[in-house]
């Protein structure tokens, strides 16, 4: 009587193991590449987006004594290139352009003025107020009118994309659309335009409270 011998199963090597990985690991990559190129086949394997968020809580309030007297609109496009030493761009790097739009807003902080800042005549027909100058608000972007332009990365970026936590961030151009905005207003004429208008709001609210005369000044706080 005989015993058939089994065959040992043949181990693979490891070389093979890491060719195999790189080779899954490229299809992957590729394959959303050829997702979002070849039309149809993305409608096919889309994904549906869920808000689960939930309900807002507040934290704190805030009294704000200041008047927002004037708000600028700017934009401005980011050319944000990061390169690695040694590597090509084609393996290691990105480059976004991201046009940024956004507001900054000028006030006067009302809150700052004490009762030396305020004179008053005895009849009640002419006042002087002292207030100080204009200030500008932080750069508020705008998600509606603020898109990414174009985005290109290196192999070694695309690959980590699809392992992060947060692939294709724009917080770095965001950022520093945000920097350039509020640069852009500090050279503007926005405070002026601000200080000019809590001018004309104080000079109508008195007028109508019966003051002939009312004078208004600015300094620094």
């Amino acid at each position: 009587m005989t015993t058939p011998i089994r065959r040992l199963p043949r181990r693979i090597p490891g070389w093979a193991k890491a060719v195999s990985a790189v080779v899954l690991v490229l299809a992957v990559l590729f394959a959303g590449i050829g997702l979002s190129v070849i039309p149809g086949l993305k409608d096919l394997f889309g994904t549906e987006t869920h808000d689960r968020s939930g309900p807002a809580l507040l934290q704190s309030i805030q009294d704000i004594s200041r008047y927002d007297a004037a708000s600028g609109n700017f934009q401005v496009v980011v050319d944000l290139e990061k390169d690695a030493k040694y590597l090509p761009d084609a393996i290691r790097g990105s480059r976004t352009l991201y046009v940024g739009a956004g507001t900054v807003d000028a006030y006067v902080d009302l809150g700052k003025v004490g009762e030396n800042d305020v004179k008053v005549n005895d009849d009640r027909t002419s006042a002087t107020l002292r207030l100080p100058h204009a200030a500008l608000g932080e750069p508020a972007l705008d998600p509606d009118r603020s898109y990414a332009v174009s985005k290109q990365r290196g192999l070694l970026d695309r690959i980590g994309d699809l392992f992060s936590d947060n692939p294709n961030s724009e917080q770095a151009v965001q950022k520093l659309a945000a920097k350039h905005i509020g640069a852009a207003a500090k050279e503007s004429a926005l405070t002026e335009r601000a200080e000019g208008n809590t001018t004309d709001m104080l000079k109508g609210l008195l007028g109508s409270l019966g003051f002939k005369e009312v004078k208004v000044t600015y300094q620094a706080a």
